[in-house]
């Protein structure tokens, strides 16, 4: 079954005074753009502690689901970020003032990977043809489904945090396919000299950002509008 759209997260930016970035632009060099802002937030607060993401060793993992009358005949489908890119500022004796942000490419999300799809269990277990994955890929961010040419990136930085390590609540900022959500995640984090460390999920539901998950035969088939994020992030310490 053919995919009209998935989206994502993670972290995100200001908690506090710093203004929000310029919406996302098909064009911009916005990974520059975020290292070179976040570069110029740790010169204005020398008690923070600046902090890349490890792209290697963080996963950002899009599960979607069968729906529709005829749901068994259709697939779930798996969907990973291999280039994630983020940052964040942290002072550990005031929480409440870190930034953090989480910037992905949807033309880079690798899809139904065969491993991945194994791990999941009888639900995801379904063998899909090179060019079922393709066709679907092809669907998925074209222009009925995320017109990933026109929209590529997303973005996700926290506006608000609250708690205590290791458990954080984080209103998160979204931004995809040229819409802007706000909503709440629960945040597991550990923080050390050596390394920032979280993990987390959220639901983000297609129809928030002007999507129409995708269906067949008056609903017979279709995508569920619920997309499940699961996310494991590591950073690590930059120096001044």
């Amino acid at each position: 079954m053919f995919l009209a759209m998935v989206g994502l997260t993670g972290c995100g930016t200001p908690v506090g005074s710093a203004a929000a970035p310029a919406a996302l632009a098909a064009g911009a060099d916005e990974s520059g753009l975020l290292a070179e802002r976040f570069a110029k937030l740790q010169q204005a607060s020398p008690q923070a502690q600046l902090f890349k993401l490890d792209a290697e060793a963080s996963t950002l993992t899009v599960h979607v689901f069968r729906a529709g009358r005829a749901a068994a005949l259709g697939h779930n489908h798996v969907l990973q970020a291999p280039a994630l890119q983020g940052w964040a500022l942290v002072t550990p004796a005031a929480l409440g003032q870190t930034q953090m942000e989480l910037l992905l490419r949807l033309d880079e999300l690798q899809l139904d990977a065969p491993a991945q799809r194994a791990r999941l269990g009888p639900g995801w277990a379904s063998e899909l043809s090179p060019a079922a994955v393709a066709a679907t890929r092809s669907n998925m961010l074209g222009a009925a489904g995320l017109q990933a040419d026109q929209y590529p990136w997303v973005r996700l930085r926290a506006v608000k945090l609250v708690g205590e390590l290791p458990k954080l609540a984080v209103q998160v900022e979204i931004e995809l396919h040229g819409q802007s959500r706000s909503q709440w995640l629960a945040l597991e984090a550990k923080l050390d000299d050596q390394r920032l460390s979280a993990r987390g999920a959220l639901v983000l539901r297609q129809s928030d950002f002007g999507l129409t998950p995708f269906s067949v035969g008056a609903g017979l088939l279709a995508v569920a509008d619920e997309l499940l994020v699961e996310f494991e992030l590591v950073a690590r310490p930059q120096a001044r």
